[in-house]
């Protein structure tokens, strides 16, 4: 069959890796994307991690990857006639991805007029609007207005960024996802679409784990902030062993008990104290003095062979050197060559039955293919289609919901907010998992309705119990599953067969479904039954290891795997549906969590396979961007960030500082030499900084053009005024949580898509709705199914 996207043209005008990524994402489905290059070309492409000179004409391994089989063009935007060829570009494509924001490019500004039919991304640092837009910022600046630098490292010590610019690749694929979901509402009828994705609202929920929920389903947010909030890290987390770094993720006592046992402390395996991740840090000596012992008298293949014969999540630390050879990605081809045979990089990461994935091409030359511009030009307009103002982009579609946890419920929440139709199918045998993490003790009433992650992750949903082991509970998914849309889980390998619910079980009681699978590791090869978990993830594929303090151990960046699995999972989910409709047969899809965090963390892979360097630890500090740091201000624990990326950035923050003589020396004025005198540098910045509030401070170099941020803690994160200027949190009414903040999907388009409308469901708070008023039970049938828990409300044992 043809690739799905065949039919789709895409404009690129981004310079960035958020905006190559999103446009690779649409590459890969097969859509013509063209780069539009200004005359000198993208600066990535002589970005190299290594600092290697990149000869004119040639390019990176980063921009070889991100950018393999689009198309090349020169547009110089400042030129003579180059609106009015914008103009007739865009009317002869689908869809334009760009970084600018309103007013910043009157050529794009007047696209809404001149292009109709165009679906135009805006993904920006803050948006297209409120006050932050347009005001300079990177990635290490966003992360610490998000609050995810506040909550990384290690007390005592200078919070830390997460390695790796991950907010820049989420942004990728949340504006990849908008683009398909503008497609979706201008093929309904909409007269072409303005999609606004800001990386600050990315990373805010994507780098996050809903600490602002956390805190405030406590019910007293300042007494959070005051006695429970600070750095730490799991434990165990990162270790070393005799040969390198094995990591875990212990969070279950079950887990716990068996890693005690396995490392021979009987004795640690019955506290009951420890069996409790939060627990384990105020004793993190004493757990240290039993562990490391056994751990560094073992290898990192031994103890992965022990651990995960009893079901522990554990992984060796990869980076750029060792991952190719790793067992889950070398049997599994997880790992391709690049066309032009350079370096090994990642595939792409799901797979869609029926659909190859389009083979890639080597990316191309700057202005390689002019000539096909000017073809362009000579074919007729694409009209838009006619038709009144459609809804939500996924009104219509509904979906049975089987996931758990946090990567699959990411998939089902993103789709909710768009407008479909989510039920959540739990058990009172088995609700899902998440519900547990509670922000309320055991004691409260229903506590288990007050988990933070799961308010986060479920608003927009209805929830149903079923169990999947009666035969009673299975005929009434099974009824479920021939009116929806969208089947989706996460669950292990397995399980779902398990109920009798494989993919030709759900083909057969619904030909049109599309069936998501989301396992850790694939459905098959040597890992296919492991455990693995976001955490795991993170160890593997090498973004701990270029997290964390340079003269320490790789630190987990905590968390971003889930987002990434679940929003890579998102558009294949959008993909499968445009086949579907193209076609009318459903598909199967399987995207794997590995394979996502993977192509997430290409760089280092990429990198070190095109030229032998391998991205290390450098803390806070970057290798190009110069100075980078947080510095310590006024009051407890209170840091600002500062990032300079250009040589036209320094020249600000020497202005705003009142150009003193030690940064007004002509060594600093390139970053090389600022690179090199960093040391001096921070200290002068230090000194200066100590005495003042981070938060007016980092405003007024925001002002003057220079890159800064507050080190903001996650909690605390709603009150930003850039996401309250935008309505970037709705407040809802919970029915035993109260009135709670509860974020929108980053992806803005149409009227109102992305905002919660309703909040999360307790357990089986639409049994009646859903079984009764859609299924046809009637009471006295559903009576019966909860006498004998089949459904019910509450989980057993409660």
């Amino acid at each position: 069959m043809p690739p799905i996207l065949d039919s789709v043209r895409v404009l690129d005008l981004t310079q960035r890796i958020s905006g190559a990524y999103a446009t690779k994402l649409l590459a890969d489905a097969g859509a013509e994307v063209i780069k539009l290059e200004p005359a000198g070309g993208d600066p990535l492409r002589r970005h190299s991690a290594a600092g290697a000179e990149i000869p004119d004409g040639d390019h990176g391994a980063l921009f070889g990857f991100l950018n393999a089989s689009k198309r090349s063009a020169v547009l110089d935007l400042a030129a003579d006639g180059a609106p009015a060829r914008l103009a007739a570009l865009a009317r002869r494509a689908d869809v334009l991805v760009h970084g600018f924001t309103p007013g910043e490019v009157p050529a794009i500004d007047a696209l809404r007029d001149a292009a109709p039919g165009l679906v135009s991304v805006a993904l920006t640092d803050f948006g297209s609007d409120g006050p932050w837009s347009g005001h300079p910022a990177t990635e290490f600046t966003l992360q610490a207005l998000c609050g995810s630098t506040a909550f990384r490292g290690l007390p005592g010590r200078e919070p830390l960024a997460a390695g790796g610019r991950l907010g820049e690749w989420l942004g990728g694929a949340y504006a990849a996802i908008g683009a398909l979901l503008g497609l979706r509402r201008v093929r309904a009828g909409a007269r072409g679409e303005q999609v606004d994705v800001s990386l600050l609202e990315c990373m805010s929920v994507g780098l996050c784990f809903h600490e602002n929920l956390k805190a405030s389903l406590t019910g007293d947010v300042d007494a959070y902030v005051r006695e429970r909030f600070g750095r730490e890290i799991e434990v165990p987390s990162i270790e070393r062993a005799a040969d390198g770094y094995v990591g875990f993720a212990l969070f279950t006592a079950e887990m716990w008990t068996s890693f005690a046992r396995m490392v021979e402390r009987e004795d640690l395996a019955g506290d009951p104290d420890l069996r409790f991740m939060l627990s384990r840090w105020p004793r993190r000596d004493e757990v240290y003095a039993a562990i490391r012992p056994w751990l560094g008298a073992h290898t990192v293949e031994e103890i992965v062979a022990a651990a995960s014969e009893r079901r522990i999540p554990v992984a060796p630390v990869g980076n750029g050197a060792s991952i190719p050879g790793m067992e889950p990605f070398r049997s599994t081809g997880a790992l391709v060559a690049s066309p032009d045979g350079r370096f090994v990089g990642p595939r792409v990461p799901y797979r869609i039955s029926g659909c190859e994935p389009r083979p890639f091409a080597p990316a191309p030359r700057r202005g390689a293919d002019q000539a096909h511009l000017d073809a362009l030009l000579r074919e007729p307009p694409r009209e838009p289609a006619a038709g009144a103002e459609p809804g939500l982009p996924l009104a219509g579609v509904r979906v049975a919901d089987f996931t758990q946890f946090i990567a699959g419920p990411t998939v089902t929440h993103l789709l909710a907010l768009m407008g479909a139709d989510v039920v959540k199918v739990e058990s009172v045998q088995r609700p899902d998992g998440i519900r547990f993490a509670s922000s309320q003790p055991p004691d409260t009433p229903r506590w288990w309705e007050h988990s933070w992650v799961f308010h986060g992750m479920n608003a927009g949903k209805r929830s149903i119990t079923l169990d999947l082991l009666r035969p009673e509970g299975l005929e009434l998914a099974q009824r479920l599953i021939r009116d929806a849309d969208v089947v989706i889980e996460n669950f292990a390998p397995g399980v779902m067969e398990r109920f009798g619910l494989d993919a030709d079980a759900v083909a057969r009681l619904n030909p049109r479904a599309v069936y998501v699978r989301m396992p850790a590791f694939g459905l098959t090869g040597p890992w296919r039954d492991r455990v693995g978990l976001a955490q795991t993830m993170e160890q593997l594929t090498g973004m701990a290891y270029c997290t964390g303090y340079p003269d320490g151990d790789p630190i987990i960046p905590r968390g971003p795997c889930d987002a990434i699995a679940g929003l890579h999972a998102a558009l294949a989910t959008l993909l499968a549906l445009e086949e579907r409709d193209r076609s009318g047969q459903g598909r199967a899809v399987e995207c794997v969590m590995v394979e996502t965090a993977l192509n997430v963390a290409a760089e280092q892979i990429v990198e070190h396979a095109a030229t032998g360097h391998l991205i290390e630890r450098l803390g806070n500090r970057d290798p190009l961007h110069a100075p980078q740091g947080v510095y310590r201000c006024r009051g407890e624990d209170t840091w600002i960030a500062l990032s300079i990326a250009n040589d036209a950035q320094w020249r600000a923050l020497v202005d705003w500082l009142g150009a003193p003589g030690w940064a007004s020396s002509a060594d600093l004025e390139a970053a090389a030499g600022r690179r090199a005198a960093h040391d001096r540098i921070d200290a002068e910045l230090g000194a200066l900084l100590a005495d003042r509030e981070a938060e007016p401070t980092a405003l007024e170099l925001m002002a003057a053009g220079v890159p800064a941020a507050p080190v903001w803690i996650s909690p605390l994160v709603p009150l930003n005024p850039q996401h309250r200027a935008r309505g970037f949190w709705r407040a809802l009414d919970h029915p035993l949580a109260g009135t709670q903040l509860y974020p929108r999907v980053p992806v803005r388009l149409g009227k109102d898509a992305g905002a919660p409308r309703t909040p999360p469901p307790l357990l089986g708070q639409h049994n009646d709705a859903v079984l009764g008023g859609e299924l046809g039970l009637d009471a006295a049938r559903r009576a019966a199914l909860r006498e004998a828990r089949v459904i019910g409300e509450d989980p057993e044992g409660y």
